[in-house]
């Protein structure tokens, strides 16, 4: 059987600087799985949708590394929190706050988002 993908007019967008800026359709976003969005100053953004169909946004670069990595961590929660461990080496980063769960000292930017 094949599955026929979701059709939706819906763009996820961030806010940014005031305004919102559409960064790709919601069916883009499968649960559980990142993407990455190139920001109009050049930065990345690591979008999620979790499997409530909640929506995040964070900074797509690893603060320990420096490599834009983080859309393609895995995601999870711990004690009810949203997280997504970096794939290099696997700290986690909640989704809600960008606070990374294992180094209180490090914080990844997060970004409001909103379908429209």
């Amino acid at each position: 059987m094949t599955l026929a993908p979701e059709t939706t007019d819906l763009k996820v967008e961030l806010a940014l600087e005031g305004d919102w800026f559409a960064v790709c359709d919601l069916s883009m976003l499968l649960p559980g799985r990142g993407v990455a969005a190139l920001l109009p100053d050049g930065r990345q953004a690591a979008i999620f949708r979790d499997r409530t169909g909640e929506l995040f946004a964070i900074d797509n670069r690893d603060p320990f590394t420096g490599a834009a990595v983080l859309s393609r961590g895995l995601t999870g929660t711990h004690q009810g929190r949203p997280f997504v461990a970096s794939p290099l080496l696997k700290q986690r980063f909640d989704l809600a706050s960008g606070q990374c769960l294992d180094d209180e000292e490090a914080q990844v930017t997060t970004y409001k988002v909103r379908t429209a």
